[in-house]
């Protein structure tokens, strides 16, 4: 398969999805089908890449490709920021039975979804389809703060301290069970990790030596080397990384959040740094995010910050096509979705 970008075509590269238990067990009524829309027809979201691919997705998977009226019966949603626009869509347009959504994580649209949900509607996410390019991101991330990347690449003089920790044979927390959980696992594997998985609900994930539920987080947090934090954001997950988990850890311990900001409480986590009660920290989000000029955690010890870019357009655009092709067939066959939200759990 190809990918149409502006004037050329491009090879899709060589990431694919990776699909949890939760993106493709959670169950979904099936739906009327008929014409699709795709909007906004001029998004601003500059981390999505243009528009075009994905109506090529919707053509290619056999779907009517249609503009937006009362015969559509599915929307695929492109932008992340115009959360507002989207619930005055579903609002107007009650004979929606599917809607599409551009991420993995659906916080951006907790408001829409607790307040227009109905029966007969269905949402999906793109949940599980940047997972090899974000747990890649983890990864590297996982080793600068081992050895020190942070500290070092500020140095204006030679620093002849010798410290550094190898990732080999160490104790790795995850915190969430989905599709980045399950690629850090395999890219993993090589370092004879011993590998713990937080998750919120019972059953194991393969390749994790042990599995266990969110109330034991402080049950294994001192036993981590690595901690990562791939988690969804709720209401109930909002700092679940504070003060307390943070000085639970052990101050050899490295903690990386390629999830959402506001998992991990920032004043905490700058304290925890300056004072040294943990190793490291690397995070490709933040909370508030953009982080402003000035912050403490910029100056924090041992510190990596990335401007949330686990991923680029070039990486989302094919996979997020692949995912609209998948569903579009299965709204036309009246099959089963992938990445079905919950919208009451919020993910």
């Amino acid at each position: 398969m190809k990918i149409r970008q502006k004037d050329c075509v491009c090879e899709v590269p060589q990431h694919v999805a990776v699909l949890g238990d939760e993106t493709t067990s959670a169950a979904a009524p099936r739906v009327e089908s008929g014409p699709i829309a795709v909007l906004p027809e001029n998004h601003d979201d500059n981390t999505i890449g243009g528009s075009q691919v994905f109506r090529d997705a919707v053509i290619e998977a056999g779907g009517d490709l249609q503009p937006l009226g009362p015969d559509t019966r599915g929307l695929v949603w492109l932008s992340y920021t115009k959360s507002s626009e989207l619930g005055e869509v579903l609002a107007a347009n009650p004979h929606l039975t599917w809607v599409q959504l551009p991420w993995a994580g659906v916080d951006a649209y907790a408001q829409v979804l607790s307040e227009l949900s109905r029966p007969g509607l269905v949402f999906t996410s793109a949940k599980g389809s940047y997972a090899q390019p974000v747990a890649e991101h983890a990864f590297g991330m996982i080793f600068a703060l081992l050895r020190l990347f942070p500290r070092r690449i500020r140095a204006t003089s030679w620093d002849a301290e010798p410290k550094g920790i190898s990732l080999f044979n160490k104790n790795v927390v995850i915190i969430g069970a989905g599709g980045i959980a399950r690629e850090l696992i395999r890219q993993l594997e090589p370092f004879n990790t011993h590998i713990t998985v937080v998750r919120r609900s019972a059953g194991q994930v393969p390749g994790a030596a042990s599995t266990v539920t969110t109330n034991r987080l402080h049950k294994v947090l001192p036993t981590a080397d690595v901690v990562v934090v791939a988690a969804a954001l709720t209401g109930e997950t909002t700092h679940l990384i504070g003060a307390e988990e943070l000085a639970l850890m052990k101050p050899t311990a490295v903690l990386v959040n390629i999830a959402r900001g506001p998992l991990v409480d920032p004043d905490a986590l700058v304290e925890a740094l300056n004072a040294e009660k943990i190793y490291g920290a690397a995070m490709d989000v933040t909370q508030p995010e953009p982080l402003p000029d000035g912050h403490p955690l910029w100056t924090a010890k041992n510190v990596l910050i990335t401007p949330h870019m686990a991923d680029t357009p070039d990486m989302t655009a094919p996979l997020l096509a692949e995912r609209i092709s998948r569903n579009v067939a299965a709204f036309i066959a009246g099959e089963q979705f992938t990445g079905v939200v919950d919208t009451e759990a919020g993910y």
